[in-house]
């Protein structure tokens, strides 16, 4: 890392010049590089010579040569010509500001002058808001707008400015974001997609309890419909284990009524859905996305242009209650005008939004049976009704005639047209995961909520089966796209 702008070092641009000539592809300034946690650390004096900007790109060429990456990082005294001359030697730019009216204004003259001297071309610069802890983001919105740009990210829990610095040990949330922030600039961010399922969707829990208890970090989730309800509650800051406990809340035969709020008549739907809205809201409230403590996204689809929408921005539980909205099942959502359905729709294994995130490894979780999966089931059926014979065909024919989810009525019915549109979309998605975990269940209900063990048990059982293959792939072992890591490593260009 590059820390320009260090006052109290005596090492200074202007001295790279002086040097350059004689270092014989040795690395210049090695006796004032600091070895910090396996990372070197050079502190740069700039000077108030105006031909010192000359000097950024050279030197940070010399660096690029003997370390595979670099970390700049520039203050925010540095003058307008030397910090335009950084950004425009990097790939990506990331500019922190807090949450007051001054940061917001001198982070939108940078954005102003950015465009002017490079052109317009400010793709690789991001903003970043910075939060201290227990504060909400209230001008996200208009931090946006400002900026002419989507806010990037938010980091939560920044400690407060002390003449040491003092311990960060305790800032579990703070570290976290820096983490995932350090993943991202160095290209190694862990993505899981979540599919849609119904209850067949708990099993996502099952699988992030084991990420959980192997200390395996993801860093973005992408969810669709019972995928956009798990995503959330895990953004929010519950654990698997927590979730576990909330999903267990319905169970047993009558649990899962607590999640239906009929509609008379049902023009639009049998089930509002706002049931199920409440029940997420008791558990995150009225939170934000860039309050979350884990970035999400959630995919649903405009009914009336059938286009997919990923939602990234405000309210959460609402972006989730159009997520679910299965259509027939539950009445459409509509949000600032737009009317929403199911997400499975349009995107029902949500891979390729991570991709356009700039993910660089995924994980798929895929509750979408195939045919040929399927077609097992209803061999496996047709064993049981030989094996029993009349009484098991009576119970069935019963179970049809009082229960409009039994197999062969009009909800079931509607849900196998969504189903048989989802699959081959599910699986061109999976095409593009570097691992796929497939908790399928033969005796699986998409409307089994009262039975949250079951579905947690697969879920925790396919994950770990594929637990060595996620290791490898957390740790950048098995892609074969990814460079090999050079000897001395620092940090990826900011």
């Amino acid at each position: 890392m590059i820390q320009i702008d260090c006052p109290e070092t005596p090492v200074s641009l202007r001295d790279f010049a002086a040097i350059q000539s004689s270092l014989n592809g040795e690395f210049c300034f090695s006796d004032s590089v600091q070895d910090e946690s396996g990372v070197k650390r050079l502190a740069l004096r700039m000077t108030g010579d105006s031909e010192e900007a000359a000097f950024l790109k050279p030197m940070l060429e010399h660096c690029g040569h003997h370390f595979r990456h670099v970390l700049l990082y520039v203050g925010a005294d540095v003058p307008g010509q030397k910090l335009f001359e950084c950004l425009s030697q990097s790939d990506a730019s990331y500019v922190f500001a807090e949450q007051t009216s001054e940061s917001l204004y001198q982070c939108d003259l940078v954005f102003r002058e950015a465009r002017i001297r490079l052109n317009g071309d400010v793709a690789r610069l991001k903003a970043a808001l910075c939060l201290r802890e227990g504060e909400r983001a209230q001008l996200s919105a208009e931090f946006s707008r400002t900026m002419g740009a989507p806010l990037h990210c938010v980091v939560h829990g920044c400690p407060q400015p002390t003449e040491n610095n003092g311990s960060l040990g305790h800032l579990s949330v703070f570290e976290g974001d820096l983490r995932r922030l350090a993943r991202e600039i160095g290209r190694c961010r862990l993505g899981l997609a979540l599919s849609a399922g119904g209850a067949k969707g708990l099993a996502h829990i099952g699988i992030i309890q084991v990420l959980e208890e192997n200390g395996i970090e993801v860093d973005v989730v992408a969810g669709c419909s019972m995928g956009a309800y798990v995503a959330a509650a895990w953004g929010y800051g519950c654990n698997g284990k927590e979730m576990e406990k909330l999903a267990r809340e319905v169970e047993g035969r009558w649990g899962v009524w607590r999640l239906v709020d009929p509609v008379f008549p049902p023009r639009e739907g049998f089930i509002r859905g706002r049931a199920v809205k409440r029940r997420l809201q008791r558990t995150i409230g009225d939170i934000h996305f860039s309050e979350l403590t884990r970035p999400i996204r959630v995919v649903a689809t405009n009914l009336y242009t059938l286009d997919r929408a990923v939602f990234s921005s405000g309210d959460v539980a609402s972006a989730v209650h159009a997520s679910i909205a299965i259509p027939g099942v539950c009445a459409p959502v509509m949000i600032d005008g737009e009317t929403y359905v199911d997400g499975g729709i349009a995107d029902p294994l949500p891979v390729d939004v991570l991709e356009e995130m700039g993910v660089d490894r995924i994980i798929a979780v895929n509750t979408i049976p195939t045919p040929a999966y399927m077609r097992c089931c209803m061999e496996m059926e047709r064993e049981q009704e030989e094996l029993h014979g009349r009484r098991h065909r009576f119970l069935k024919a019963l179970n049809r005639q009082v229960n409009y989810f039994a197999p062969g009525n009009i909800l079931d019915i509607m849900m196998r047209a969504v189903h048989g549109s989802q699959i081959r979309v599910a699986e061109e998605a999976c095409l593009h995961a570097d691992i796929v975990l497939r908790p399928l269940g033969m005796d699986a209900r998409w409307y089994e909520f009262d039975k949250p063990v079951k579905y947690i048990a697969i879920g925790r059982r396919v994950a770990e089966e594929h637990l060595e293959e996620i290791r490898s792939l957390a740790n950048g072992r098995t892609s074969a796209y990814e460079p090999q890591t050079a000897d001395n490593t620092v940090a990826a260009i900011a």
